[in-house]
């Protein structure tokens, strides 16, 4: 009942949602900087309200997020106290590339990176790397329309390959694109893409993750041929879907559900679009744009691993127009009546994530690594100080519970584990501040006000020792 001995605990976050500074050391404009909060953040975020700058009349968390920019060194130093194993966070295109067509990469945001990934030497933790976390620099989304067009490949090509040389023998592991599914569901944060009115959405959304899929392939190819020693990743949005009932229509549902999520992953692992995957474009009036040297390219350079967010299964029904959903997601489930939820409607359940290491494992027989998974919860601070988040650390614990018994009963093979939000941010689906993930809280609230102070948690002393215990002391 132990994990392997090199198991890598830690922490993940993303730069929108921490680093802050987005006018600072010459970093550009990206897409998700223009995502407000308030009514108009799913409309932006789907691509159907255009966003071309900053509305004086919205606010936009992500501007100054937690100020990770400047507080770093104290944010890696907790990291280090809590004895982690692996730190994922992504980096900032548009700190290395200001508006994605530069032929030469911006000094300054490269050596912000250098110093972080210096900090976690420091303390012996292993950097995991997000190439692009929800991120497009709208220099690229003005003049190309994002992902829509073919030269995305070549700029992002050109990006990941400074990176593999200029920290070439400080990361090994990366991942290409963050839960890349998430095309699907939220086109402008994932792709840079706003649509145009009348035209095919579906055309659109399979053109942009094709030419994804592409650059993830080019940049594995490029990060094998500059270090052998590099592990390429890909990410998904995790969570298996059961049927509502028996009823044969609902499996087939749930069946379908679960392709949907597995689609592009199928891709990046196997190196090519399985026939579901071509059934499914072709019911929707759409086309893969191949051309010369795209199937080559995909399969003759599959990721090394798998990595997934995990925070919750879901139901599919064969029943349309259902009213009882999950609210706060935009995975849209039927309410499962077997499960608790969060303060935000997200269920709670544990045991899914031992089923979905054992469905990943069975499909692709790969390495894989949990890259996310947390609680989002309303933390108060005490008069004394102390932040009591007792709800946090049972979430927790069952989930490595369940992880636990996936890795040592079911012989699954699980490079690591990094939950998400280690130190509080801004959250991704709602802008908000008090969604809170981390072991470490930051003074700040929904509108921006506060000292950004970190104070820690009890979920703090109790994650410090289960990585001390090697998920021993749980």
């Amino acid at each position: 009942m132990k994990f392997p001995e090199n198991f890598l605990w830690g922490g993940a976050t993303s730069a929108v949602q921490c680093e802050g500074g987005y006018d600072k050391g010459g970093r550009g404009l990206a897409n998700v900087d223009l995502v407000p909060v308030g009514q108009d953040r799913y409309a932006v975020g789907s691509g159907d309200l255009h966003a071309n700058d900053f509305d004086p009349q919205a606010f936009y968390p992500t501007k100054s997020a937690i100020d990770l920019y400047h507080n770093y060194e104290e944010d890696i130093a907790l990291l280090g106290e809590m004895g982690f194993k692996v730190y994922r966070f992504s980096i900032s295109w548009t700190r290395i590339f200001p508006n994605g067509d530069e032929k030469e990469p911006n000094q300054e945001g490269l050596q912000f990176y250098k110093n972080i990934i210096k900090e976690c030497g420091k303390y012996g933790i292993e950097p995991l790397v997000t190439i692009s976390h929800f991120e497009c620099p709208m220099g690229l989304v003005e003049k190309f329309g994002g992902w829509r067009d073919r030269r995305m490949v070549e700029e992002y090509a050109k990006y990941a390959k400074t990176l593999f040389e200029e920290f070439q023998g400080s990361v090994k592991y990366w991942i290409t694109f963050n839960e890349i599914n998430m095309v699907l569901h939220l086109p402008f944060v994932a792709a840079g893409i706003r649509f145009d009115e009348g035209e095919n959405r579906n055309q659109v959304m399979i053109t942009a993750v094709h030419h994804q899929l592409v650059a993830s392939a080019l940049a594995t190819k490029l990060a094998h041929e500059i270090d052998p020693d590099n592990q390429i990743g890909c990410m998904m949005a995790a969570g298996p879907h059961y049927p509502e009932t028996c009823k044969p229509r609902d499996y087939w549902k749930a069946m379908e559900d679960d392709r949907e999520n597995y689609m592009f992953i199928d891709v990046q692992s196997w190196g090519y679009y399985p026939q579901y995957a071509l059934n499914w474009v072709a019911k929707r009036n759409a086309e893969i744009p191949f051309i010369d040297g795209d199937r080559e390219l995909l399969r003759n350079h599959p990721v090394d691993f798998v990595s997934f967010s995990y925070y919750s299964s879901h139901v599919s029904t064969s029943e349309e127009n259902r009213t009882d959903v999950t609210p706060g997601n935009v995975f849209q489930s039927i309410v499962n009546p077997h499960l608790k939820s969060s303060e935000w409607g997200w269920q709670i359940d544990p045991l899914g994530l031992r089923i979905t290491l054992n469905l990943l494992s069975d499909r692709y027989r790969k390495p894989l690594f949990i890259v996310e998974n947390g609680l989002g919860a309303k933390d108060r601070v005490e008069d004394n100080g102390k932040i009591q988040d007792d709800y946090r650390i049972n979430y927790l614990q069952e989930h490595i519970l369940a992880m636990r018994d996936a890795v040592s009963e079911d012989g699954i093979d699980l490079i690591g584990y990094t939950t998400w939000g280690c130190i509080d941010l801004v959250s991704n689906t709602s802008g908000e501040m008090e969604k809170r993930y981390g072991f470490v809280y930051v003074d700040l609230d929904n509108e921006g006000a506060g000292t950004r102070k970190r104070l820690k948690k009890d979920s703090f002393e109790w994650y410090k020792k289960v990585i001390a215990s090697n998920g021993e002391c749980l």
